[in-house]
């Protein structure tokens, strides 16, 4: 399959890499509500042809045009969840098929989280167990400003349209916490995902029972899941590498013995404002943050994998002053506590 090349610009923001799954169901919304699809187009150089070509690649900046546009021409203000509640399975391609065809809804999850970026998300995603809740986890969202609720209200509506799609029931919400303040409609969003909705959090979560993990997808077929998502794989391997900006800040954040850096030390050792550093790291959807808490985690992990080394020890070399604080970390970066996973390692070996 030939690859179309959408626009040529000199920015990370204009790396072509996301596809353009999702963007009929934007273009549906509008023209239901009698406004022409095209519109949805300005600015992007892109025609009405090349959004239903599966070989369209466009780059963030251009997916961000596509959303501001939508936020300017829609005639309802919950048109976000209105375009999402309309995919279905089709419209997330082989990655849908991927996903309905596993095993569990449990393996469903884990495979969708690694292979997301074939959806073309437009901030970082991640999942965590905790307790009895799944929590999917938005980072790296205020980079989009204005464009954050249009934005989210799309993305989460049509999660839970594929969702829907592998476990042929509702899926049990039973809190979205959301970073911006409650818009106007702020009702449809509960009416939408059936569970209280927080607004002005510091966090983007949605959490849900997860017991439903466990549960069979009902359209689970393994011949099906082993070709699509060896297909997804091949996919994922295709897609642009993460930026050199972003290894930098890793090896930056390893370079000091004893403490971590902080960003301004960051900044300045790869010859650059801390203004510029944030921006350019919200270019790839990433904060200072997400990149060391990474580091931070690899290395956690490494030293509970390696060495039989003390909580309060540990804690100290991944930059905490108190093992308690790093615990709490730790189980939000994986869901378990740093006492358990080393006991699953010893278990497992």
């Amino acid at each position: 399959m030939t690859q179309l090349i959408v626009g040529s610009y000199g920015t990370a923001m204009d790396v072509v890499q996301h596809n353009m799954l999702g963007l009929p169901a934007l273009v549906a919304e509008l023209q239901a509500q009698g406004v022409e699809g095209e519109g949805l187009l300005e600015g992007t150089e892109l025609s009405p042809a090349q959004v239903l070509d599966p070989a369209t690649r466009i780059s963030h900046r251009q997916k961000l045009a596509i959303f501001a546009n939508m936020q300017r021409l829609m005639r309802h203000p919950d048109s976000g969840l209105r375009a999402g509640a309309r995919q279905r399975l089709s419209d997330f391609g082989i990655f849908g098929y991927a996903l309905v065809s596993s095993e569990t809804f449990g393996h469903a999850v884990e495979f969708g989280v690694r292979h997301i970026r074939l959806l073309g998300p437009i901030f970082e995603k991640s999942f965590r167990l905790e307790g009895d809740e799944g929590v999917f986890i938005g980072q790296g969202f205020y980079a989009l400003g204005e464009l954050m609720p249009v934005a989210t209200e799309f993305w989460f509506a049509s999660i839970q349209s594929l969702v829907q799609c592998v476990l042929e029931k509702p899926f049990p919400s039973r809190r979205l916490l959301l970073p911006y303040s409650a818009p106007e409609h702020w009702r449809s969003y509960e009416e939408f995902f059936r569970c209280p909705v927080e607004f002005g959090a510091e966090v983007m979560e949605w959490r849900f029972d997860a017991s439903v993990l466990q549960l069979p997808c009902p359209n689970a077929n393994p011949i099906t899941s082993a070709m699509s998502m060896g297909f997804c794989q091949q996919l994922v391997a295709s897609l642009p590498d993460e930026s050199d900006l972003i290894e930098a800040v890793r090896m930056a954040c390893l370079s000091r013995s004893g403490r971590f850096p902080g960003v301004e030390t960051v900044a300045q050792t790869l010859g650059m404002s801390t203004r510029t550093l944030h921006r350019r790291l919200s270019e790839y959807q990433r904060t200072y943050q997400s990149v060391l808490d990474e580091v931070r985690c690899a290395l956690a992990i490494e030293f509970l994998q390696q060495s039989d080394m003390p909580m309060d020890d540990l804690a100290a070399q991944v930059g905490f002053s108190e093992a308690a604080n790093f615990r709490k970390a730790f189980r939000k970066w994986t869901g378990q506590s740093p006492g358990d996973y080393r006991k699953a390692l010893r278990s497992a070996s």
